[in-house]
């Protein structure tokens, strides 16, 4: 016998297919979920789609934005000389909670995994080339990827890419643990990190 209803667990399969939750938690949440007021429920279904709808990527540095360019892009106060190119966006709420870097962005969306069926076609590398050559103000390409094998090879790549391009091409420094990825770094790793970077433009 079904331990919950088709439409109850069909709630915590989809739940449980979201990254970082396990069973138990997709359960708990699901409970809670139907637990709620009907208007707080309906709210949160509304803003799952209303997000789905109007969230797409910045043109300019790839981040999800609701706006274009996004605010970051947007913003005069941002040195637009360097851009910190990372893997994900929510690389950028960490990089921004450290209140160190005060440049642009680019998302890859990804790192070069063969492993995982991932390439460089898959990630907006393409779009970082071109971004470089319609700005040549931009003067340093900050790789902060995550300090994994993954990771690693992509920064290698970009900076081989990049090596006659004139463009300083630096890494954060070793601080970070090698497996580790910047969304659970503290605040004091991260900015030593981030002061320490190093050259591998050659």
């Amino acid at each position: 016998m079904a331990r919950y209803s088709p439409s109850i667990q069909e709630l915590i399969n989809r739940l449980g297919a979201l990254p970082g939750i396990g069973a138990k938690s997709a359960t708990r949440v699901a409970l809670h979920i139907l637990n709620m007021p009907e208007e707080d429920a309906k709210a949160l279904a509304d803003s799952i789609t209303n997000a789905r709808k109007n969230t797409f990527r910045c043109s300019v540095c790839q981040n999800l934005t609701d706006s274009d360019p996004c605010p970051i892009c947007s913003d005069p106060s941002r040195d637009n000389t360097t851009v910190c190119v990372v893997e994900s966006p929510r690389d950028i709420l960490t990089m921004e909670r450290i209140h160190e870097y005060k440049g642009l962005y680019h998302v890859l969306h990804g790192v070069y995994d063969p492993a995982g069926n991932k390439s460089m076609a898959d990630i907006t590398l393409n779009q970082l080339i071109e971004r470089l050559t319609l700005h040549p103000e931009i003067n340093e390409v900050i790789m902060a990827t995550n300090p994994t094998i993954e990771g690693n090879a992509t920064a290698l790549y970009v900076s081989r890419l990049l090596s006659n391009s004139g463009i300083k091409i630096t890494r954060l420094a070793s601080g970070l643990p090698l497996g580790s990825e910047l969304e659970f770094s503290n605040d004091y790793t991260l900015t030593s990190a981030f002061k320490g970077r190093v050259d591998i433009t050659s």
